[in-house]
């Protein structure tokens, strides 16, 4: 226990563990939908479609957040304008905004004097400085997602499992998918401070799909999310803090090895379950 709370001494530790932990939050209530509607990619994509925004607001001195989830509200809107007025399917769309969005961002930020120093900070992101700003702008972002996503608890679980019976119920599907990206870039925007943008992925889609192996009530699967979120940023703080590995790096790796761990975990119980039954029954 000494050796945990060691780590957690230093004033900016705490603060990249109160931020990432709200990062957390923020993902799991978002990444459930993601995980549950298979949206994993279009997640994907939103975490590199925030970069142009975070780039030029770095560029010119502004709020990142601002930047960050004007970008990615105007990467979803663009998804859904070439999938509907096209021939284009989504997930083409989707690639394409995906590679343009980075490329220019990527563009963007070359114009930097300190070109290296701010594309690892953009993309890996700084955990360990994570300043009382930045927290409380994420406090602001999560509580957000959180109010946003009990309000619209019904309209999200019946798009989810049948959007033709929502739009029968009238509880407006295209609206109900809109305020679903809207969130997906808030999560995004209120986490890339923390692990940065190609890594809050493993946050956002990780400890979802984790809980998604042990519970089937979507609020369950919300709860254990946050569960194995905040351990994974538990342990991956202790770590960076006592190996030197990358903080944000590390989160999101222990946050998707989770995953594996349960599924093997699972696969050895259900064998060994079938295994007893098949006894028995002989």
């Amino acid at each position: 226990m000494e050796w945990i709370l060691e780590a957690f001494e230093p004033d900016f530790l705490q603060r990249a563990l109160l931020g990432s932990l709200i990062a957390v939050v923020a993902t799991s209530f978002v990444g459930t939908w993601v995980v549950l509607r298979g949206l994993a990619f279009l997640g994907d994509a939103l975490a590199h479609g925030v970069i142009p925004g975070i780039a030029l607001a770095v560029l010119l001195g502004f709020n990142p957040l601002i930047g960050a989830f004007a970008a990615a509200i105007v990467m979803s809107g663009l998804v859904s304008v070439v999938s509907n007025r096209t021939v284009v399917r989504e997930d083409t769309a989707i690639g394409l905004l995906f590679v343009g969005m980075l490329s220019l961002g990527i563009v963007i930020v070359s114009q930097a004097r300190s070109f290296s120093t701010e594309v690892t900070s953009l993309l890996f992101g700084d955990v360990l400085g994570v300043s009382s700003s930045d927290i409380r702008s994420q406090l602001i972002a999560a509580a957000i997602v959180v109010i946003t996503t009990i309000a619209f608890y019904r309209p999200f679980l019946a798009l989810t499992f049948n959007s033709d019976k929502a739009q029968t119920l009238g509880m407006r599907p295209k609206l109900a998918q809109q305020v679903l990206l809207a969130l997906l870039a808030l999560s995004i925007v209120a986490s890339f401070q923390a692990i940065g943008t190609l890594l809050v992925f493993g946050l956002l889609v990780g400890p979802p799909a984790t809980a998604a192996l042990t519970a089937r009530r979507v609020p369950v699967i919300m709860v254990v999310s946050m569960a194995w979120g905040s351990l994974a940023v538990v342990a991956g703080l202790v770590i960076s803090f006592h190996y030197g590995t990358a903080g944000g790096a590390t989160i999101a790796g222990l946050s998707v090895a989770q995953f594996f761990v349960v599924l093997i975990a699972r696969e050895i119980y259900d064998a060994t379950r079938s295994s007893a039954a098949s006894t028995i029954a002989a």
